[in-house]
């Protein structure tokens, strides 16, 4: 399911060379993002609606709210601001640092596991050369690229340690359904990121801009939200965030079948350490600390 939620993501990279004049009219980015966002809430609604399941209430509502605001809203917002400093393909080469953050972060926000796995951060920082070896990442030259360059990490951090508290509030409530934590979640993260629009971008609001994004959202972006979910039960937020990784690969591999470009031996090398730093973190056995909080593990499937 990993690897689907990554192929999905993936076509969203690919979207523009895909379905080229999709619209003469596209939306500003962050309003462009809400779109998905509003309909992961209107239909994880529905299902906790047919389901009679609880909604939280109270001081229960904070947590899904904060997760919506730093896995979604606050990224976004940071991205933004650092854009005009730091290329795309810099930010895909510095999100690769996700699993690092998660796994750095993860005993301190997200650690509910009975479990560990051996050599997670090695892995990890392989995976990261292996990116940058596809993706290389220029020194900041002047003072305003420095400060982009150091809002995308921060942008990164905030994702980290959003999914560890993520997978942390779905552990700690066996046997409710994902529903209400996504539909708050989702819906936190629209309101976000309309306002950061407005505030941020000149969004406007045309049914041939918006009946695009929706027929997209509806197809790739809504299963990707949803499978996003679903997996916070049977994986740790270390293995999640190899979703950072995997994707651009996945991306690269897509265009390989369908370009067929002469690759560069660096190029091959970072493809072999990627392969083998996300499969290291996902396919390593597991192994009993001396010391756990709660004997409940994560990694099940």
């Amino acid at each position: 399911m990993l690897l689907l939620l990554c192929f999905l993501w993936s076509l969203g990279s690919l979207r523009s060379d895909l379905l080229r004049n999709l619209t003469l009219h596209p939306l500003p980015p962050m309003e462009k993002q809400a779109v998905p966002f509003a309909l992961l809430a209107v239909t994880a609604s529905l299902f906790a609606l047919i389901r009679r399941t609880d909604w939280p209430g109270g001081r229960r509502l904070l947590p899904p709210i904060l997760v919506g605001l730093g896995l979604f809203v606050a990224p976004a917002v940071l991205v933004s601001l650092s854009r005009a400093w730091v290329p795309e393909l810099m930010r895909v080469a510095l999100f690769s640092l996700a699993p690092v953050f998660a796994i750095v972060l993860e005993p301190y926000i997200g650690h509910v596991a009975g479990t560990q796995r051996r050599g997670r951060l090695p892995a990890a920082l392989a995976a990261v050369v292996g990116t940058l070896c596809i993706f290389p990442v220029e020194i900041p030259r002047s003072p305003a690229a420095g400060v982009a360059f150091g809002t995308v990490i921060l942008a990164v951090a905030c994702v980290a340690a959003a999914n560890c508290q993520a997978v942390r509030v779905v552990i700690r409530t066996p046997g409710k359904p994902v529903a209400p934590l996504a539909a708050i979640a989702g819906a936190t993260a629209a309101v976000g990121l309309v306002a950061a629009s407005v505030l941020m971008e000149q969004p406007f609001l045309t049914w041939s801009a918006l009946a695009p994004e929706l027929a997209w959202s509806a197809v790739i972006e809504l299963p990707g939200l949803l499978l996003l979910f679903w997996l916070m039960r049977r994986m740790s937020a270390a293995r999640m965030t190899t979703r950072f990784v995997l994707a651009p690969l996945i991306t690269l591999l897509i265009g390989l079948v369908l370009l067929r470009p002469s690759l560069t031996l660096r190029t091959w090398l970072g493809m072999v350490l990627i392969g083998a730093g996300v499969g290291w973190l996902l396919l390593a056995a597991e192994v009993e600390p001396e010391e756990s909080a709660l004997p409940l593990n994560l990694n099940h499937r």
